[in-house]
């Protein structure tokens, strides 16, 4: 059951990435072009986002299990430290280079296309590269 229904939410979060435009490089890179033809759709996207996942880490945080019995597990760190100042702005500006992030660009995989692709593929060659680098610092 958990795999079904983890295969179902993957469906529908990447059709609501493909209805509000994520998955297409353009509108996230018009979004990002703050002093150029700044888009701001990209922005009511994202308010939509914070809304749905405030009500959503609300419940969790009163619940001790799932609907479905799974045990809820949600972060407990609050610092803002070198690692994640550094994994944001290495985030940033992938988005802000290539017009895509993690979500998206799987979605993107889907539609064809080089580009997506070249993304993907340094997106888990990134990926690989800090498991060795924390693998050797442990």
């Amino acid at each position: 059951m958990s795999t079904l229904t983890s295969l179902l939410a993957g469906l529908i979060f990447g059709l609501g990435l493909v209805v509000s435009g994520m998955t297409n490089p353009a509108k996230v890179l018009g979004f990002l072009d703050i002093f150029g033809k700044w888009d701001p759709a990209m922005a009511f996207v994202m308010v939509g986002a914070l809304l749905v996942g405030t009500i959503a880490f609300h419940i969790a945080g009163k619940r001790t299990r799932a609907i479905l019995g799974a045990p809820i597990s949600l972060p407990t760190a609050r610092d803002i430290d070198r690692r994640l100042v550094l994994g944001s702005l290495a985030f940033g500006i992938g988005w802000g280079l290539a017009g895509y992030c993690p979500g998206p660009v799987i979605t993107s995989l889907a539609t064809g296309g080089g580009k997506p692709w070249i993304f993907f593929v340094a997106m888990l060659a990134g990926m690989a590269i800090f498991e060795l680098v924390e693998r050797r610092k442990a």
